[in-house]
């Protein structure tokens, strides 16, 4: 099976969860899945920019990016938290390998439009392609790759990406038929319960009743585009259990046994029966 795998940059800030989350990633490895490894690092950027007295400043929740913050970003998500990350699952058993748009073009991006104004915001920029030829080449030598948040423009320079966006990119153009947003919260949240499962129609309601936001909500936009491009399934679970990803990775448990359930949220294109859009328990 195919699986496009976002990881919350958020969780490669402790070296526990990396480890917890690389033995997963092997695991379904040696089970014969081809997987891509997309991740965030949005907290540990802001941070390197302020040890480096760089300003961060955003528009309508964007980051405006300057050269300077471009080069950090490079820096941050291509080689710190990538190679912690690739080397972390290379340690457990699956050979994996860090890679960037810059590597064979593999990514490539166009600069974001904002108020119509293309390149507003510097280097920002969205998935407009992928070198599927590529990813598939390593997957043939059994390796796992593992991809930062970043694009390559039509003017060779590398472009930010918002890391929800950019896997589900990733998901519709290799054909996954899964696509995971391995997070810091158990799934979506309506108050303190875990929606188990939500359909694409749903999404609005949930954005304009203000029961998601901030970064869920792009999360659930991402979600639909997914399912929109012909990816099967899209969960969002939390990897606060050292299984859950190993959970969402196999087929539905039919028992309806509730220590079997999969955890976190499935977005699902279907509506639902009421039943099925029952809350669960956290």
């Amino acid at each position: 099976m195919k699986i496009v795998i976002k990881l919350a940059g958020a969780l490669l800030e402790d070296d526990a969860t990396v480890r917890s989350v690389a033995r997963q990633i092997t695991a379904l490895a040696k089970q014969g899945h081809q997987m891509l490894v997309v991740h965030g690092g949005g907290r540990v950027f802001t941070a390197t920019l302020k040890r480096m007295g760089i300003e961060s400043n955003f528009v309508a929740g964007l980051r405006v990016t300057n050269r300077e913050t471009r080069d950090v970003a490079v820096m941050v998500f291509a080689g710190l938290l990538n190679k912690r990350l690739a080397s972390a699952i290379s340690a457990e058993g699956a050979p994996a390998i860090g890679i960037s748009a810059a590597d064979a073009a593999c990514f490539r991006s166009e600069p974001m439009i904002h108020n119509e104004v293309e390149g507003s915001l510097g280097f920002v920029g969205y998935l407009v392609g992928l070198n599927t030829s590529f990813i598939e080449s390593l997957w043939r030598e059994g390796l796992v790759p593992v991809a930062p948040c970043l694009g390559l423009g039509p003017d060779n320079e590398l472009y930010n990406i918002n890391a929800d966006h950019m896997a589900a990119a990733c998901a519709e153009y290799l054909g996954a038929e899964r696509l995971i947003y391995l997070t810091d919260v158990a799934g979506v949240l309506d108050g303190d319960k875990v929606l188990s499962a939500v359909s694409w129609e749903e999404i609005e309601r949930l954005v304009q009743s203000r029961v998601v936001s901030g970064g869920m909500v792009l999360k659930l936009e991402a979600a639909k585009r997914a399912l929109e491009g012909g990816v099967r399934e899209v969960h969002i679970v939390g990897a606060g259990a050292s299984d859950s990803l190993l959970r969402v990775s196999q087929p539905p448990d039919l028992s309806h046994d509730p220590a079997n359930a999969i955890p976190g949220t499935r977005v699902l294109r279907e509506s639902l029966p009421a039943a099925q859009a029952a809350l669960s328990a956290a």
